[in-house]
């Protein structure tokens, strides 16, 4: 018998976006399913590793996206933005208005499947970073497939580290990503501790795509249930790791040795396909003596409810509140 045979059979049924959110987030989740109940996002099919033209074609579709989105964000960002080179590495050194204090620091890893996300949404990012937390925020631009497979991305980050620690002290700086960017933030971490540097003051991990081998439970529990990522990324992954073993720890760092890890915030949602990567790695981080909080959201996809709903407001203080503590040395 295989394992599905053992498994739990669900009847069909439509499930309905529950009352015990926000009318802002149920209006975004509504968004984002057709008429028939399936999630839009459904009808995108990656193509396999091996089709870099397929591949060269969804990165410039998902570009026009990513434009419009950050069009949308026009007048609403007030930081300023410098972008540097560091050892071959591209930095958008975000400023906001009001800097708490020059010493402190974020480093800023874009999701984007392992693939997406790099350029104006990277500046994107790191400028709105900057604003919520007022604090100079390093977004790392890394390289991205199929042109440059893994580790190129992990190397950046790497070099990207190198540069804040030579201008900010270990316990002034935070190290954060969402999605892919927290796969490559726990990563890094875990090289870095290889290479004998120091640990920052802290880490956040917002919904993690941390097992690239997409074994927990969520992958199967909330496939098609998440309206954001309602399947499987397998094929990124894939491409991602051109060939490489996808559960070496540094490409899927759920597997590392976490002992010695800063303290760290994981956020997650009841409805997103990597709910599963961010309890398993809290209770990873735990049970090697790290200081880890975990957030778990009412009925959220992956990514949030992408918008300016009451849910993302309160996240975004959460993370807020931890950064500072961890740069308070509290």
């Amino acid at each position: 018998m295989t394992d599905q045979e053992h498994g739990v059979a669900v009847p069909a049924r439509r499930i309905p976006f529950p009352a015990s959110i926000s009318a802002e987030a149920r209006a975004k989740l509504e968004q984002l399913v057709g008429p028939d109940g399936t999630p839009l996002n459904a009808r995108y099919t990656m193509p396999l590793p091996e089709d870099h033209t397929g591949w060269a074609a969804v990165k410039a579709a998902a570009d026009v996206q990513y434009a419009a989105a950050v069009k949308g964000l026009a007048g609403t960002l007030r930081s300023e933005i410098e972008t540097i080179q560091t050892d071959g590495t591209t930095l958008h050194v975000a400023t906001p208005q009001a800097v708490s204090d020059p010493n402190f620091a974020y480093i800023d890893f874009h999701g984007g499947a392992l693939v997406f996300g790099g350029g104006d949404a990277c500046i994107a990012q790191a400028r709105m970073q900057a604003d919520q937390l007022g604090v100079l925020c390093y977004g790392v631009d890394y390289r991205t497939p199929p042109e440059h497979p893994y580790p190129a991305a992990l190397d950046d980050a790497m070099a990207a580290y190198r540069y804040v620690l030579e201008r900010h002290a270990p316990t002034r700086v935070v190290v954060g990503g969402r999605s892919a960017g927290g796969n490559l933030a726990a990563a890094m971490l875990l090289r870095a501790k290889e290479n004998a540097l120091p640990m920052p003051a802290g880490l956040v991990l917002l919904s993690p795509q941390v097992d690239l081998t997409e074994s927990g439970d969520s992958f199967q529990v909330n496939r098609m249930i998440d309206v954001v990522l309602p399947g499987s990324l397998m094929r990124n992954n894939q491409l991602y790791g051109g060939g490489a073993e996808l559960s070496h720890p540094h490409l899927s760092p759920l597997f590392g040795d976490l002992t010695g890890f800063p303290p760290s915030f994981l956020q997650s949602g009841t409805r997103d396909l990597f709910l599963s990567n961010t309890v398993r790695m809290h209770r990873a981080l735990r049970q090697v003596g790290v200081s880890a909080e975990l957030h778990v959201f009412e009925a959220m996809p992956h990514g949030g409810f992408m918008g300016n709903t009451p849910e993302d407001r309160e996240l975004a203080g959460e993370v807020a509140r931890f950064a500072s503590a961890c740069w308070e040395g509290e």
